[in-house]
């Protein structure tokens, strides 16, 4: 096929779409096989999403289960013009922020309440030293010194790729909001980095002559 004869990019998106709305009614009459089209498409990126918000893998992997589970559950209901990325990061983004209000609630009752969003980068676990994955560990370090909020935010737009629209919806802000949180976000990853940067040419400076 010659570069003329490839589709071009709005063909090809409206064939995507095509796609999604042809599993989306096949998981509202629920079709085994569309729910594992949707899992082998979305479960990875959904882990990816949950481990970095989370930062603890065994977290992010219970959350993943309940997110599918949740899923299952309310795919019938779905709307037949649903779209699938936007439906499923709801699902897994409300998950964590409500596991994170069950862990505020059991904080506030103990002795060593440490806040829902902690200043402090926690000691690293041994998930979080071998992580591996498209931004590079320096950023993931970076990911993680943000507040949640910001976190999120960053990676539904920036690693995930969604419009600021689509998740303003996951998040429930508005686009405007979403738009400043991820600019926001972005400069301290920036600023993060070049931190880190310094700390290793310190060292450096201090055995120059």
């Amino acid at each position: 096929m010659t570069d003329m004869d490839s589709p071009s990019p709005e063909a090809s998106a409206q064939q995507a779409r095509a796609t999604e709305l042809g599993l989306v009614d096949r998981l509202r009459n629920g079709d085994a096989d569309a729910f594992e089209a949707v899992h082998a498409a979305f479960n990875a990126r959904l882990f990816s999403f949950l481990a970095r918000l989370s930062r603890r893998r065994e977290v992010a992997e219970d959350l993943l289960e309940e997110t599918w589970l949740r899923f299952v559950d309310v795919a019938p209901r779905m709307r037949d013009d649903t779209r699938l990325g936007p439906f499923l990061f709801t699902i897994a983004r409300n998950l964590h922020v409500s596991y994170c209000r069950s862990r505020m609630l059991e904080d506030s009752r103990s002795s060593e309440m440490t806040g829902l969003w902690p200043l402090g980068t926690p000691p690293p676990s041994p998930f979080e030293s071998t992580v591996a994955n498209e931004t590079g560990d320096r950023i993931d370090r970076a990911l993680a010194s943000l507040s949640a909020a910001s976190r999120e935010a960053l990676l539904l737009v920036a690693v995930e790729g969604m419009k600021p629209g689509e998740a303003a919806v996951i998040c429930g802000i508005s686009a405007e909001a979403m738009r400043q949180r991820v600019s926001r976000a972005r400069a301290e990853v920036a600023r993060q980095l070049d931190a880190q940067d310094e700390r290793v040419l310190l060292p450096m400076k201090a055995v120059m002559p």
